[in-house]
């Protein structure tokens, strides 16, 4: 009996065999450093506008939908979402942007060296056009727990 090789290869040289197995290795590198970069960046995205916000123990306030966001810096410069504008432009672009639709969450950040008053005035304002949704954005003191209720 005479033995055949496969494929007609010597035996003494082996054969490779060619795998129709996708090698997923390159990709979950590459997806764990995409992951990485994006974990990264996410944070310095969402306030693209620096401004020292006040402490408060207030809870944060759920919600689904993405609010519009307001940022007063300690100049007074005023910006919506991450444009600045002027405060005469203000209500005119909150409708233009929500299509009128009033009960849309406004978040207004402002900085805390800023007088009562002007914070005031802006939320005054946007109050004024109809938009009852409007919220004061602090950060939560360290140390405090949410459910302590203070003296």
């Amino acid at each position: 009996m005479a033995m055949v090789g496969g494929g007609g290869k010597s035996s003494k040289r082996g054969y490779r065999k060619i795998s129709s197995e996708i090698n997923i290795t390159p990709i979950v590198d590459v997806m764990l450093v995409l992951l990485v970069i994006f974990m990264v960046t996410a944070p310095m995205l969402i306030s693209g506008i620096k401004v020292d916000l006040p402490e408060t123990t207030a809870k944060p306030i759920a919600g689904q939908e993405e609010p519009l966001a307001i940022s007063i810096d300690k100049n007074g410069k005023i910006y919506l979402m991450d444009t600045l504008i002027e405060e005469n432009m203000l209500i005119e672009k909150l409708k233009a942007i929500t299509k009128a639709k009033m009960d849309t969450r406004i978040f207004v950040r402002a900085d805390q060296n800023l007088t009562y008053g002007a914070i005031m005035s802006i939320v005054g304002e946007i109050n004024a056009a109809g938009f009852s949704r409007v919220a004061l954005i602090t950060n939560v003191k360290q140390g405090v727990k949410q459910d302590d209720k203070s003296k």
